[in-house]
């Protein structure tokens, strides 16, 4: 409960162990925010929009599922 008053969104993927030598963030490009805009605007189905811009970005669909989450609606 406290996680989601303070809207943080837990997300199942790699962990990353000891290495210090990789970067901490990752940038999402525009496009991939631009290709959800879009297909939101066409119509197609959450579930839709998460698979075809996951294989297309290489994204995990929970990451677009919380990009699509964070952007206002179309």
């Amino acid at each position: 409960m406290f996680l989601e008053m303070q809207r943080i969104q837990l997300i199942e993927g790699d962990v990353w162990g000891h290495r210090k030598d990789i970067n901490e963030y990752y940038i999402v490009s525009s496009s991939v925010s631009e290709k959800i805009k879009e297909m939101k605007i066409e119509g197609n189905s959450t579930k839709d929009i998460e698979a075809k811009v996951s294989r297309e970005s290489k994204l995990n669909p929970g990451m677009v599922a919380y990009i699509m989450n964070k952007e206002a609606p179309a």
